[in-house]
């Protein structure tokens, strides 16, 4: 027989015969059990063969070497899997990742799309079902359609104009209404409020008038959660 070489993710035989090369699979889970079921899974399909498995976003870093396809969990210990999605995306363009999430928020499914994510899953799919995908993607097929890739980059888009919006409310304040918003964490009334930063009523009833206007919102829990939310103030 001829010499082989590398054309196109095949094997090329010099004579014409063409064999298909075993995709290389990276699985990044925290959840050993689930990760070593999945494993089991591939490693049952000639056309895969499992060369690492990794708990953390550093285990994977370290672990992609010859990794034709990442399976990335999004959740975790040590970071966001959207993170190895970029990094794969950028330096390691040839390794197709598969994200899984366990959160139902479509801006997380969206933010792995911008990442860079070849195809999404919840984690609520079979194993079948991400062995399936991942063949799909090794054959070229898409796991979404242009249409569903339109409205995810568009959700990320929304939720940055959002979080833009809210930081330019955010720099509003003043270090007297983050004070407000600081008691008003820890349940005090507006009384309470006014006594332990030595203001009348009727001040920390203006102060408060004013982070309602300057937040967008209308109540004082809402305008709570909002500074919890974006890390105006701690609940301690």
């Amino acid at each position: 027989m001829g010499e082989a070489k590398t054309l196109h993710g095949k094997i090329e035989i010099t004579e014409g015969q063409v064999e298909e090369q075993t995709a290389n699979i990276l699985l990044v889970e925290d959840h050993a059990s689930f990760r070593q079921a999945l494993a089991f899974m591939f490693e049952r399909e000639p056309e895969f063969s499992v060369i690492a498995q990794a708990g953390s976003v550093s285990e994977a870093r370290v672990a992609k070497n010859g990794v034709d396809v990442a399976v990335v969990d999004l959740g975790l210990p040590d970071g966001d899997g959207i993170e190895l999605v970029e990094e794969f995306s950028s330096s390691e363009p040839r390794i197709a990742t598969l994200v899984l999430s366990a959160s139902l928020e479509p801006a997380r499914f969206a933010s792995a799309v911008e990442a860079g994510a070849a195809g999404v899953l919840h984690k609520s799919a079979s194993i079948g079902e991400i062995v399936d995908a991942v063949r799909r993607l090794r054959n070229g097929q898409a796991l979404l359609s242009p249409n569903e890739m339109i409205q995810m980059l568009r959700t990320v888009s929304r939720k940055r104009q959002e979080e833009m919006d809210a930081r330019q409310a955010i720099e509003k304040l003043t270090r007297r209404e983050k004070e407000v918003l600081q008691a008003l964490a820890t349940g005090m009334d507006s009384k309470e409020i006014a006594e332990n930063l030595h203001i009348t009523v009727e001040t920390e009833r203006t102060h408060m008038v004013n982070i309602l206007n300057k937040l967008g919102v209308h109540s004082r829990l809402q305008a709570l959660v909002f500074a919890v939310r974006h890390g105006v103030i701690e609940i301690r």
